[in-house]
């Protein structure tokens, strides 16, 4: 199999959370989900100071942008390319230069790995969000996505629930 390189798509402006979210609709349709590894549109964190008030708020750091972590073929350029609001790969003509490491560490998505002490299989119970307190078998463990699926029970069935790393507490 191929390797996965970082892409730069080029986005109407305004556009970047809807393409990202489309993509990821079209991974899940098409099963593509080893093919197309993460769609990202990378966010600064910013303080802004409006009467008298300051406020964090996240910024785009690249507006008119979206990044996507994927392997490169005649399915994956399809998708991406064919994507409501994406006006293009960027790079010379129609072909798509990936992103070196050395840029994408000046970025600062590289080099940031997360070690969890939990494995498939384990029982972790939930710290946060809605399904506070839940306990659960850990099904499946995304590291891209930096998530694991768990199954809850919702009426009177185990339900698949992914959940974020910073979500689980291993018991």
């Amino acid at each position: 199999m191929a390797e996965a390189n970082w892409y730069v798509v080029h986005t109407y402006s305004g556009y970047e959370n809807k393409v990202k979210v489309d993509i990821e609709k079209t991974i899940e349709n098409r099963g593509l989900q080893e093919q197309i590894l993460e769609v990202s549109v990378p966010l600064q964190s910013v303080i802004e100071i409006k009467n008298g008030v300051e406020k964090a708020v996240d910024k785009k750091m690249f507006p008119g942008y979206v990044l996507i972590h994927m392997v490169m073929n005649d399915d994956t350029w399809y998708v991406v390319r064919n994507t409501r609001g994406v006006t293009g790969f960027v790079g010379p003509g129609s072909k798509p230069v990936p992103l070196s490491e050395d840029e994408m560490a000046g970025l600062g998505f590289m080099g940031r790995s997360v070690v969890v002490d939990f494995e498939v299989g384990d029982t972790v119970v939930v710290i946060s969000g809605a399904w506070k307190d839940t306990t659960g078998a850990i099904r499946a463990i995304n590291e891209h996505k930096k998530t694991a699926t768990i199954n809850v029970e919702m009426f009177g069935r185990e339900t698949p629930v992914e959940l974020a790393f910073t979500e689980l507490r291993k018991l």
